[in-house]
């Protein structure tokens, strides 16, 4: 007679073709016991309570008809979801444990505790669907956990309650909506030793960025103490985000991002009051710190690829550090459903035309813009009052309010981070979300129309009234190749990783200005001369920003590396050309603690800017910020593919000095690779182009300096803009002649302006001219790609056509000579 199917299985025991057995996120845990915890990956012993042993549990009380009763009247529409659901959790939370089964689980219990040194071991309880984290169904948050259990009637409990959370009324509501049969849909529970993370911290970790489906970063949310609170979205967690190919260079530290969340509150072990776990105010020092050091995220993200390459699918992660010991753990893995699986060969872009004010910022979830009237809602029970097509604006979600979410356009939270509910459920929806806006419910008001935009970066926008939004499709099989490389130009590290799918060449421009001016806010000089500061507002505002580093140079350095960094990896390892900062005197001045470093000058734009500011005593020590966050980016990160391009260089001596002062800060041309380029866009360029190319390794024209320089037109002005041309032909000779110049010296040569873009003549000439390179804007890639591949056919035919009359002649004197 066969034995009877076991009631408990050892992690040890399982792995991820046990999903019938023991669940998706139990067989998961037992894979990793099993296979990864030998190449380090740290994961908490345990058991599941089996599938069997859940039927078995209903079979006992005979519940399995009731469900399946109650489960016909709801589809019926007798009865309510919510009346269904509670109705069918009673039942389970009244049935009796058969003593077998209760004393094998409370056997296992005494085995943990053995094996864990502890008499009576605090454990995780976790709910283990038979339908849940597969490749195409995350059922994320659909079941139950409980947190910090002990002793044997609390075990019992926890796992009496995990059984009854399969009939949550989000649960089976997502099994409809799926298409899943509720009979057969089985629970596991995960027992787990409970990592001490209440006096520590925990999160989510996702090898995939789970906005642009980039696929060369580990994404990492961090709270201190349980996670919880994450997924809940009732905290503003720390970011970092990690540079896979990078990684397992112990050597170097690829952290792209790093982004201090508020972490207001933090969820501790309780153990009062009857009470597992409570919520607590963080400290001052704990919300303005990172709760991870460098040496741990690193740590958690080289886990996350190990966990990916053996999965061998993209993967959403739960850790948890134990506060005791310090120790990391991963406490969850299960396949990621979004990103994954969307489509690689379409590429969907948004504009934006007439947008109102900006109202809100938070983090985006997702890539579109949509439009729609505010609906704040407290009580996601309130289905009805909610109509179709509304934007829904939350304090926060949780599983209770999908239903909600599925009516809704679009979602604003006040809290929240890129794994919170909101985020996870939003994502798999398709709708676009801001969360962690802060005060969109106090912001905000019912029937206000706004714009909700997530097609701008990392940070989405809320903006008043209805905009115009153009929607276009960019097929990226039909992609021509050309010889000639089609670049991108850059700016917003915060955009970058919006565009990895286009199959451009590499990035031609990347502003430095931009991430100064957006990003740091600081002028430069102020950060090396804070304390003798004069402008006391000022340097209260530096404080304000500088909080956490005692280095206030260091708030530079580490901001722009991180920047630069994050715009080489979404072109990694293409060439990324980062120009060094080109503001006018005017600008620079703009910047926080500026006014003091800067000169008047009555015309900036021809004044102390590019290449002339770098050696000057009045900017030298800015410039060697500067150059610590390139060396940071090339050295210390990896990104090699970075190029540095020095902008207005007047004569060849100016441009001996600056590379003399570079290599002086440890940026040396030559030096590990490393590159250096020359904007082309004053006509002395041109003219001594022979003796800049002994000092650089490649031109990149900048047409709008070049035409306002060569005709003598202020491209600012508008009595001037009819005589403004970069297809004038002075200009054009002048590219034509810096062209061949280059070419002739050995140098590469390319173009950063819009003319490519706005005249697709001007595109056919630079390829005319045997161009190495055009940089364009992201909207605009496809169409240059386009013209630039029809103009390389035309001009291959054309070489074809002057060949043939000889080849036409060298045939008939032949045949005359037979």
């Amino acid at each position: 007679m066969p034995s009877a199917p076991p009631t408990i299985l050892w992690f040890d025991k399982v792995g991820r073709s046990d999903i019938a057995r023991v669940g998706g996120k139990n067989a998961s845990l037992g894979e990793m016991v099993t296979k990864l915890k030998k190449r380090g990956v740290d994961v908490p012993t345990g058991f599941a309570v089996t599938a069997d042993a859940y039927r078995r549990f209903l079979a006992a009380n005979r519940l399995d008809a009731r469900i399946n009763a109650a489960i016909a009247d709801f589809r019926s529409g007798h009865v309510s979801l919510e009346e269904t659901g509670r109705n069918i959790r009673q039942a389970i939370l009244g049935g009796a444990w058969p003593s077998p089964m209760a004393a094998e689980i409370k056997a296992a219990y005494r085995e943990l505790g053995t094996r864990s040194g502890q008499r009576r071991p605090d454990v995780a309880v976790r709910s283990s669907a038979t339908a849940e984290d597969l490749p195409d169904a995350s059922f994320a948050g659909q079941q139950e956990s409980f947190l910090n259990v002990a002793g044997d009637t609390a075990l019992l409990d926890a796992c009496r309650r995990c059984f009854a959370s399969l009939y949550t009324d989000r649960a089976i509501s997502y099994r409809d909506a799926r298409g899943f049969e509720h009979c057969k849909v089985a629970l596991s529970v995960g027992v787990q030793m409970m990592i001490r993370a209440g006096s520590g911290g925990s999160g989510v970790m996702f090898s995939i960025d789970t906005e642009t489906g980039f696929e060369h970063v580990v994404l990492i949310n961090a709270v201190w103490g349980l996670g919880e609170n994450i997924v809940r979205g009732l905290v503003d967690p720390d970011e970092y985000v990690v540079f896979k190919p990078l990684v397992e260079n112990r050597r170097l530290a690829p952290i792209i991002e790093k982004h201090t969340g508020g972490k207001a509150i933090k969820l501790i072990y309780a153990n009062r009051d009857g009470q597992r776990t409570r919520n607590v105010p963080t400290s001052k020092a704990e919300r303005e710190g990172y709760v991870l050091g460098d040496d741990d995220i690193l740590q958690l993200a080289r886990w996350a690829v190990a966990i990916e390459r053996h999965y061998g699918m993209p993967m959403d992660m739960e850790w948890a550090r134990d506060g005791d010991t310090g120790k990391l753990y991963i406490v969850q893995a299960r396949p990621e459903t979004v990103q994954s699986r969307r489509d690689q060969g379409l590429l969907k872009t948004y504009r934006i035309r007439k947008k109102g004010r900006r109202i809100l910022t938070g983090l985006s979830v997702g890539d579109a813009v949509v439009t729609g009237v505010v609906r704040i809602v407290r009580d996601p029970h309130r289905l009805d009052s909610f109509p179709h097509g509304a934007v829904l604006v939350a304090e926060n979600t949780d599983p209770d309010w999908v239903p909600l979410m599925k009516r809704a356009s679009a979602v604003v939270t006040d809290h929240g981070g890129r794994t919170s509910h909101a985020a996870i459920v939003s994502r798999e929806m398709g709708l676009p979300a801001v969360v962690g806006c802060s005060d969109a419910t106090r912001l905000l008001h019912d029937d206000q129309e706004v714009t909700v935009s997530c097609a701008e970066g990392d940070e989405g926008f809320v903006y008043d009234g209805l905009a115009s939004i153009e929607v276009h499709d960019i097929d990226l099989g039909r992609v021509p190749d050309t010889r000639t490389k089609v670049m991108l130009n850059m700016a917003n590290p915060a955009a970058a990783l919006q565009w990895w799918r286009l199959p451009a060449d590499g990035i031609g421009l990347a502003r430095m200005e931009f991430i100064i001016n957006n990003v740091i806010k600081v002028h430069p000089m102020a950060l090396v001369n804070f304390d003798t500061l004069t402008d006391e507002g000022a340097k209260a505002e530096i404080a304000r920003l500088t909080q956490g580093f005692d280095d206030k140079r260091q708030y530079f350095v580490e901001l722009l590396a991180r920047g630069i960094a994050k715009i080489a990896a979404s072109q990694y390892p293409n060439p990324v050309i980062v120009r060094m900062s080109d503001f006018k005197t005017n600008e620079y001045a703009n910047l926080i603690g500026g006014r003091e470093f800067e000169p008047r000058e009555e015309n900036p734009m021809l004044g102390f800017r590019g290449a002339s500011r770098y050696y000057s005593d009045r900017y030298r020590e800015g410039f060697a910020l500067e150059c610590a966050a390139m060396r940071r980016v090339r050295e210390d990160m990896g990104f090699r593919n970075v190029v540095v391009m020095i902008p207005f260089c007047r004569t060849p001596e100016e441009a001996d000095r600056v590379l003399k002062t570079m290599a002086a800060h440890g940026l040396k041309r030559g030096r590990n690779g490393l590159e250096v380029y020359v904007m082309c866009e004053i006509p002395s360029n041109v003219v001594l182009a022979d003796q800049f190319a002994k000092r650089f390794d490649g031109f990149s024209i900048g047409s709008n300096d070049l035409t306002q320089l060569t005709l003598g037109v202020d491209r600012d002005s508008e009595a001037l803009a009819d005589l403004f041309d970069e297809r004038h032909e002075a200009v054009t000779r002048t590219i034509r002649t810096v062209i061949d110049a280059a070419h002739a010296a050995g140098a590469k040569v390319g173009i950063c302006g819009q003319a490519p873009s706005d005249y697709p003549d001007f595109a056919r000439f630079l390829v005319e001219c045997g161009i190495d390179s055009m940089s364009v804007s992201p909207d605009s890639f496809l169409s240059v790609k386009n013209t630039v591949a029809a103009a390389e056919a035309a001009r291959r035919k054309k070489k074809k056509t002057k060949k043939s009359p000889a080849t036409t002649k060298a045939r008939k004197t032949k045949a005359r000579r037979r």
